[in-house]
């Protein structure tokens, strides 16, 4: 519980709005994947834990993904509207391989484990499913609702873009272009 409330913390610190989103992405998935163990009268032992933080973990790792994906097509000039269509298409793809390979682990594990290691492969199978679930479908929903009617869309929050400057250095991209409100100078 600590644990998911610094990952929060810091994602939303992180990449404000974008973070939120991920959190409720999170979130829905812990909620969804309880669900679903629930509907199967499922009983939580340690593997089973240990399977939902690892599955907490790998839903952290796609949202992240899709957040620097984002970021990268902002720091390549992309609009705001592009860089998310943009940064979602190209996580996707990293994001199903990954858990395509961990799905074949899991499965694996079930085939062959016993006891509690077919525990631990059930929960981490489902959640492995939950996963991709909420953070392809449900935060680019979530992403689409809040950013999605607006017609010429001319920054979002994601935090600060970091672009390489005339010397090749990298430097912090004006607030101003990546965030909702104007940036003031002090």
């Amino acid at each position: 519980l600590y644990g998911f409330a610094a990952i929060a913390v810091f994602m939303c610190v992180y990449y404000m709005l974008f973070g939120m989103i991920s959190t409720l992405a999170l979130a829905f998935n812990l909620l969804l994947l309880i669900s679903v163990l629930s509907m199967l009268q499922a009983t939580l032992s340690l593997p089973g834990i240990a399977a939902i933080a690892l599955t907490l973990g790998m839903a952290i790792d796609a949202n992240v993904l899709i957040n620097e994906r984002v970021r990268e097509e902002l720091r390549n000039g992309a609009s705001p509207q592009v860089a998310i269509n943009t940064g979602y298409e190209k996580a996707f793809a990293t994001i199903l391989d990954s858990n395509i390979t961990t799905l074949i682990a899991g499965l694996a594990l079930l085939a062959f484990g016993s006891g509690f290691v077919r525990g631990f492969a059930v929960v981490h199978c489902l959640g492995i499913l939950t996963s991709m679930f909420s953070a392809v479908m449900f935060s680019r929903g979530l992403v689409n609702l809040w950013y999605g009617g607006k017609k010429r869309l001319k920054s979002v929050s994601i935090g600060q873009v970091w672009r390489p400057d005339s010397a090749g250095q990298t430097s912090a991209a004006a607030p101003a272009v990546i965030n909702d409100e104007p940036a003031t100078k002090a």
